[in-house]
């Protein structure tokens, strides 16, 4: 189930549900959904911000300020603003421990 977020769908709504995890959470996107999207639509900012209390939800959106990196559990990165979800895919807001 898709909950309202950060941003709210206008249009586009009956595409295919496409579960993923976020956190350790089973969250939901919707087909063609980017990581940044299905994020923010679900209720999720991106990150905690290195400046102050706020969150983050990204920058320029377009891949440009490395602003929207996240990572998969596995330990590799991505930027959320142009990579499109995948069902499964298993995402955290935090570098992994053995992070350089």
């Amino acid at each position: 189930m898709i909950t309202a977020g950060r941003i709210v769908r206008l249009a586009e709504r009956d595409r295919a549900q496409v579960p993923f995890f976020l956190d350790g959470e089973m969250r939901g996107a919707l087909a063609g959904d980017t990581v940044l999207t299905a994020m923010l639509a679900s209720g999720r900012a991106l990150r905690n911000s290195e400046f102050g209390p706020e969150l983050r939800a990204g920058f320029c959106l377009m891949g440009a300020c490395q602003d929207c990196w996240v990572w998969q559990e596995e330990g590799s990165r991505l930027r959320a603003c142009s990579t499109l979800v995948t069902e499964g895919m298993r995402l955290r807001t935090t570098p992994p421990e053995n992070w350089p």
